[in-house]
């Protein structure tokens, strides 16, 4: 078999340490203590309740409705239908505002991994659900890891934020970078942060990249990555070009 013929990058958690997670979770904060004081008592929310792990487990990876939506089912928030789009855009307008003010890092080790990828022939595919991938993106300068330009000019293909009929676990968005970039599946990897992520991956014949920022190693290698590390430096390259996933010896 030969190797690997396109890699599709996940943004948020893989290539950047957004305030996803922050925002979130400071978005739905003020709404209990502010215009949505009336119903604290029936829900479960406090404050203290909303932990990483919610986030990661429920909300990661998945497109702003149905991020919405998994938070407000989780507390038990009554009316979810009429209250998820103002949630929705609570929060973007919050994560707008992080953004402007720096509140967020690129991984180093992912961009000089994006970087490599691509300078070994491999043509390259942004696939995020989120609609602030490209300002992200767009603010990352490659001057320190050897590219020029900012991250999002060097990716071939970036289908991050579009509307798909069905989100993570579904395949669709990487089915789509694919064949934007015009590769098979199964000649194409992943790389996932997220639980959802790897489902997809798999789902969709692709190899899978599991990349833990979150203590999360085991819940990615049982969803079936091909291979999960905390360091994307420690990836053979090498071994792409034989179609394998995995560490360096």
């Amino acid at each position: 078999m030969s190797g690997y013929t396109g890699a599709i990058f996940d943004v948020d958690g893989v290539l950047v340490d957004s305030p996803h997670e922050e925002a979130w979770r400071e978005s739905l904060r003020e709404l209990m203590e502010g215009p949505w004081s009336d119903i604290v008592s029936q829900t479960s929310y406090t404050p203290e309740k909303f932990t990483p792990a919610l986030y990661h487990e429920r909300m990661s990876g998945k497109p702003r409705k149905a991020g919405a939506t998994a938070a407000l089912e989780y507390f038990g928030v009554p009316d979810i239908d009429r209250r998820v789009q103002e949630y929705g855009e609570y929060k973007q307008e919050m994560i707008i505002r992080l953004i402007s003010e720096g509140r967020f890092s690129a991984y180093d080790d992912a961009v000089q991994f994006v970087v490599n990828v691509k300078q070994a022939g491999i043509p390259i595919a942004a696939a995020s659900s989120s609609k602030n991938a490209k300002l992200f993106l767009e603010r990352v300068d490659l001057s320190r890891f050897g590219a020029e330009g900012n991250l999002h000019g060097y990716f071939d293909v970036d289908v991050s934020g579009r509307d798909f009929a069905q989100g993570k676990p579904n395949p669709e968005i990487f089915l789509t970078a694919a064949s934007e970039l015009g590769v098979d599946p199964a000649d194409a990897f992943v790389a996932e942060d997220a639980v959802n992520g790897i489902q997809a991956a798999k789902a969709g014949g692709f190899g899978a990249l599991g990349v833990s920022r979150a203590d999360d190693v085991d819940a990615l290698a049982a969803e079936g990555a091909d291979v999960v590390v905390t360091d994307m430096g420690t990836i053979d390259l090498s071994a792409l070009g034989r179609h394998e996933l995995v560490r360096k010896s």
